[in-house]
């Protein structure tokens, strides 16, 4: 299976548990400003990279679900930047939400592609802590420009960090949905 079809088979079982959310708890992360998501992001990242230096969970759940969160979250993180967050989570239908998920999640992977072509897909030979790692990076220098309240001067933005940190996600997730690099610590 090529990278594009892997790319999209991650895609599509993110999206379907965030479809399955939606329906459960409707679209109340509107309320969540992008700081929060930030947060959330970390806080994910930091059980993923706790359970590689571990080498155990006492939650039976794996890394696998973390990553699969991270994308979400990421693609909740792009939606609120778009069209900021609200005081009520009732201010966007299922359909608005699904559309943005989707938009979201092309752009996402047109720039994987891209950066693909041009990185020869190194991301292969990549270990998925150092995922892990990229992606708590990201998070803390989202942190900084949350901080800078976006006044930077040469960094490319949160979208740009909730891209990377989305695609970082995706990149673990391949590698433990098709076999690649499937460390010994992971119960999934």
């Amino acid at each position: 299976m090529e990278t594009q079809q892997q790319f999209e088979k991650i895609m599509a079982e993110c999206r379907s548990l965030f479809v399955s959310k939606l329906h459960d708890y409707g679209a109340a992360w509107r309320i969540l400003r992008p700081s929060s998501l930030t947060d959330q992001i970390y806080i994910k990242a930091n059980r993923i990279r706790s359970i590689e230096t571990k080498g155990v969970t006492l939650v039976d759940e794996g890394i696998r679900p973390e990553f699969i969160g991270i994308v979400n979250y990421a693609v909740i993180g792009l939606i609120q930047l778009e069209k900021g967050y609200s005081e009520k989570p009732d201010d966007m239908t299922r359909e608005e939400a699904i559309a943005a998920y989707d938009r979201h999640a092309q752009a996402a992977l047109q720039l994987m592609l891209r950066k693909n072509h041009d990185y020869d897909e190194a991301w292969r030979m990549m270990r998925i802590s150092s995922y892990t790692d990229l992606i708590l990076m990201k998070v803390f220098r989202t942190k900084q420009i949350e901080s800078l309240h976006g006044d930077t001067l040469v960094s490319e933005g949160i979208d740009a960090n909730y891209m990377d940190m989305l695609n970082y996600a995706v990149f673990g997730l391949i590698k433990l949905t098709f076999g690649e690099d499937k460390p010994a610590w992971s119960p999934q």
